[in-house]
């Protein structure tokens, strides 16, 4: 039964992956003289798309607080692909990723049409091109996403923040929310540890058809009640971490 399940879900994506793909290039190309309006459209396309997405996949979320108000600035823990329709069916958002996505076969394509900010972690000279693209993306009305782990996780605890990863936030004049994941899957299905959140040496196909397999998954986000701004990049890492396990819930329910 579950592979019939992942089966349907694996079309019913690439059907609305296409759709959307077809939408999101037609507003981009009918709003090209309104940035402004280009970037609510391509906003409420992701927004839809994510949510859709997430219904075919079986993903309930649950929202404590308030998503800052656009245009904001955004850092979350990271535990899953899952993670970017997660926040990107709550608010407008763009997301800062490592520059090798954008080769990617398909991810790498869909991950252009929606704007994502490439970043070359190794080379600092990237910082000046990518703080420009931030600034353009909050004077038009964007929220920007930012994962400071670096990489994704099993859910036990958050990461140290990569105070690198965070220049691009300590040099802009925005402050800084947050925002805590989880997942949980009801009992009979497997651990969200293992089957939602993506780490160690699992291969992404092997892990995404296990994931499809699940029946329904629990995402939680809260989203903190304050913002954070420093100009040294290393306080903002180690302050933005603070408020962040704060808000924290773990996802591994065993550790293995």
């Amino acid at each position: 039964m579950s592979w019939l399940r992942v089966g349907v879900r694996v079309v019913l994506i690439a059907l609305l992956t296409v759709v959307f793909w077809v939408l999101l290039l037609a507003g981009t190309l009918l709003t090209a003289l309104w940035p402004k309006t280009r970037v609510r459209c391509r906003g409420f396309i992701f927004k839809t798309w994510s949510r859709l997405l997430l219904l075919v996949i079986g993903v309930e979320v649950e929202t404590v607080g308030k998503p800052p108000d656009l245009p904001f600035f955004l850092v979350s823990n990271h535990l899953s692909y899952l993670d970017i329709l997660v926040l990107a069916s709550r608010a407008s958002v763009v997301f800062i990723a490592k520059a090798e996505i954008a080769d990617w076969p398909l991810v790498g394509l869909i991950c252009k049409s929606v704007n994502t900010i490439f970043i070359d972690r190794r080379a600092r000279r990237e910082i000046p091109r990518v703080i420009a693209h931030i600034d353009r993306e909050l004077d038009l009305g964007a929220g920007i996403v930012l994962f400071p782990e670096g990489t994704s996780s099993k859910g036990d605890s958050v990461m140290l923040f990569r105070p690198s990863l965070l220049e691009v936030a300590s040099r802009s004049d925005t402050p800084v929310s947050f925002a805590a994941l989880r997942y949980d899957i009801p009992e009979g299905g497997p651990p969200a540890h293992l089957a939602v959140c993506w780490w160690g040496e699992v291969p992404f196909g092997a892990h995404l058809l296990g994931l499809l397999a699940v029946r329904r998954i629990h995402a939680k986000v809260v989203f903190g009640d304050k913002q954070l701004h420093d100009t040294d990049r290393k306080q903002l890492a180690l302050r933005l971490h603070a408020a962040l396990l704060e808000r924290f819930e773990s996802t591994a329910q065993e550790t293995e």
